[in-house]
């Protein structure tokens, strides 16, 4: 959510770390600051908005060759100069920098006042500082981090610098994630990798509950309680200029247009011709095993949950296995009942969603089997299944999710073959799937050739406040994630609803200022959906459909078709308008693309 940035070696800090936070700025942020050391102290520069706004004061003109750096997402206190990090105890000589919530911050501040301590800011951040400044009895730094850390309940990825010991940085982590950059007599870490390609792919992911030592030549790593422990590095599998926009104007429109390839690799040595099926090497669990499921269930959160219904829906309809999506969020505060012949999957694009990590926990601790669909090779999630799909889209950098959703949907699709053609599903029916999976990339290019048709779409938009998002069965979970997607970079409210609901209350808001957009493919339930659209005109709301060639009984106000796939593959195409429409909207309002207002990439918070 929030971003960490650091560095410790023989250049100038400030410049690394500056870059470093642009690099850190797709994940959503309102306040930014800086910390450099040198010659026994800490210089501190830190501004609410963006990073251009901390430039203004010209940190990067600040001397020193160690430091930490941050972008913060208000989660205590309003965004504001003195709430941004870092934060230093009452002498200035300490700073830290927090990703997080400290759930005790309220009793902790208390008992620093009472000891003298006068706090700056209304963060929970700034109680670390403090403890830290009263706690050093002089022992080695991350020997008085980790103590002051047995004081604090709740969630960190923290660092911490120490102006008069300018060889060590230390950073810790539960629950946020942290990742160390090897260099070349230099050291880095970040929140994030993207922070660190421009100058090493090798890493190392901390665990929870871990504390590592920092210094220009290496690294310690060992636990809270002391215990040592031993990390392997692992090579980040993206360039640098992944992470650039390029020729286009927004990330978001980017990453539309790298679906075709992205989808190429999701399903690349997966697609297996000669038993019609698919090749899913990174479960470890045999058709043994596999035949012993009795219901799948399905974690994620926005996006990734969408995607997970559409492949539950999948799941049912070609493995004949009974299969949920759920919001993560919800599944660890309802106390489930974890079964053994469940097979629970945790969808998460980043692999670092607190509220999906948070099940997967509780699932593993319950004795239940968990596999995990994310696309950030070695991120948390993916470590603790253990198991799993990696998706190998790239890099998404906009906070709105497009090919990494895409890509979501075309894992599930890959399972649920997997799933179906070890039980009824014939020859000839993973013969014909397969097929379709091969032609997907080229059908999701030919849709995206045609942008300006739905960028006209979009003008119906113009005078909206609301929307309707409307589908039946897998498209309703379609519909749901183009609902989301307009709410989230045009700010536009747009709700999504079953086909058959609409008749049950929602009809009463349609009006001729209430475009509704129909996920309308021609499959068995076409007619169906046409008397949706019927109940719809007949009350005067303008109708956008989604669908494929063919006369329609009935006159849409503006349509667009797609390429039939085959029926229980058409979802995956049925999205890809949706994601422009969305996109061109935004454009004609003039929001903030790719960072749409209070939201960030990779929610790390509960």
């Amino acid at each position: 959510m929030c971003g960490i940035v650091g560095y410790i070696g023989k250049r100038q800090a400030a410049p690394i770390l500056l870059e470093g936070l642009h690099r850190l700025e797709y994940r959503g942020y309102d306040s930014a600051g800086i910390a450099i050391g040198g010659k026994g102290k800490l210089r501190v520069a830190k501004r609410k908005g963006r990073v251009r706004e901390l430039d203004t004061l010209q940190p990067q003109k600040f001397k020193g060759t160690f430091g930490i750096a941050h972008t913060r997402w208000a989660t205590h206190g309003e965004p504001s100069d003195r709430n941004a990090h870092p934060h230093c105890d009452g002498s200035g000589r300490y700073a830290v920098v927090h990703n997080g919530i400290v759930e005790n911050a309220a009793a902790l501040r208390a008992q620093l006042t009472d000891r003298g301590c006068i706090f700056t800011s209304d963060t929970d951040t700034e109680v670390f500082a403090h403890l830290i400044a009263l706690m050093d009895d002089g022992s080695p730094l991350e020997s008085v981090v980790g103590a002051a850390l047995g004081r604090i309940v709740g969630a960190y990825g923290l660092a911490v610098v120490d102006a008069e010991r300018p060889d060590t940085l230390v950073v810790a982590r539960n629950g946020s994630p942290l990742v160390l950059g090897i260099g070349d007599g230099e050291m880095f870490f970040a929140s994030d990798p993207a922070a660190l390609v421009r100058h090493t792919t090798s890493v190392v992911h901390l665990d929870d509950g871990e504390i590592a030592a920092v210094r220009a030549d290496g690294y310690e790593t060992r636990t809270l309680d002391g215990a040592t422990t031993v990390k392997t590095p692992s090579t980040i599998p993206w360039k640098d200029e992944a992470f650039e926009k390029g020729e286009y104007t927004h990330y978001m429109r980017k990453e539309i247009a790298e679906q075709p390839d992205a989808v190429r690799r999701t399903l690349g040595g997966r697609l297996d011709t000669r038993f019609q099926t698919t090749h899913l090497g990174g479960l470890q669990l045999g058709a043994r095993d596999l035949l012993d499921v009795r219901r799948v269930k399905i974690l994620g959160c926005g996006a990734a949950y969408l995607a997970g219904a559409v492949g539950a829906h999948l799941i049912e309809t070609l493995a004949r296995i009974p299969a949920h999506a759920e919001p993560a969020s919800e599944f660890r505060y309802r106390n489930a009942v974890v079964e053994r012949d469940t097979l629970y999957i945790a969808v998460s694009q980043s692999g670092e969603t607190f509220d999906t990590l948070a099940a997967v926990q509780e699932i593993k601790r319950k004795g239940g089997r968990i596999l995990g669909i994310v696309n950030v090779v070695g991120s948390t999630i993916a470590r603790e299944c253990g198991q799993g799909i990696y998706l190998h889209a790239g890099p998404e950098v906009a906070v709105v999710s497009t090919k990494t959703f895409t890509c979501s949907a075309v894992a599930m699709a890959l399972l649920a073959i997997h799933l179906g053609r070890l039980r009824d599903l014939s020859v000839a029916s993973g013969a014909r799937l397969v097929r379709a999976l091969q032609v997907l990339p080229d059908h999701i290019a030919a849709i995206l050739a045609r942008e300006p048709e739905i960028a006209q779409l979009a003008e119906a938009f113009a005078g909206a406040e609301h929307a309707f998002y409307v589908g039946r069965a897998a498209g309703h979970a379609i519909a749901a994630e183009g609902a989301l997607k307009l709410k989230e970079v045009s700010y536009l409210h747009a709700e999504a609803y079953p086909a058959s609901e609409l008749k049950h209350g929602p009809l009463a808001l349609i009006s001729l200022q209430t475009p509704s957009v129909v996920v309308l493919p021609r499959d068995d339930l076409f007619a169906k959906n046409i008397s949706t659209v019927e109940e719809i005109k007949a009350r005067g709301g303008p109708v956008i459909a989604i669908t494929h060639p063919g006369e329609a009984p009935t006159t849409f106000d503006r349509s667009f078709e797609i390429p039939a796939l085959e029926p229980e593959l058409d979802p995956l195409l049925l999205n890809i308008p949706l994601q422009l429409l969305a996109y061109h909207v935004a454009l004609q309002r003039g929001t903030n693309i790719d960072q749409p207002r209070n939201l960030a990439k990779s929610v790390t918070v509960e």
